[in-house]
């Protein structure tokens, strides 16, 4: 399994935004510049990162993005699932029909089901145990 440029970049430009928790907006010009990303990449994240409610956007020359919670209430999990999609290594968390289609596990006849279920199991754990605020 191997996290993609837009969750490593997703949690570089949100670590940004943690530490200039509450001191207003922060521009994505000054992210990128900040942790020498493109501004067009970062702004594609962004519109991810604010569907799903992580932060928020205002406008104006003092505007920006800024998390809408605190460092400490955002999961890592919430960034990465928000910005890669559900991150699965087994069918636990997908349907059948998806099951299927990746050759996983059907049913309890598969010899991988309870290990890829466990690591999926501690995966998930630990993904929820991080905050943006344990990343400083």
């Amino acid at each position: 399994m191997k996290l993609s440029t837009k969750g490593r970049y997703g949690l570089m430009a949100m670590h940004r935004l943690s530490i200039n928790y509450g001191k207003g907006p922060i521009s994505i010009s000054e992210i990128a510049k900040e942790e020498n990303l493109s501004e067009a990449y970062l702004e594609q994240l962004f519109t991810l990162l604010k569907k799903s409610d992580l932060v928020k956007s205002s406008r104006g020359a003092k505007g920006g993005y800024q998390l809408k919670k605190a460092p400490n209430e955002i999961k890592i999990g919430e960034i990465l699932n928000s910005l890669e999609g559900n991150i699965s290594i087994s069918c636990k968390n997908l349907n059948s029909s998806d099951c299927r289609g990746y050759n996983a596990c059907e049913g309890s006849s598969c010899a991988t089901k309870n290990i890829l279920d466990t690591l999926q199991e501690k995966l998930d754990g630990v993904l929820d145990s991080l905050t943006l605020a344990d990343m400083e």
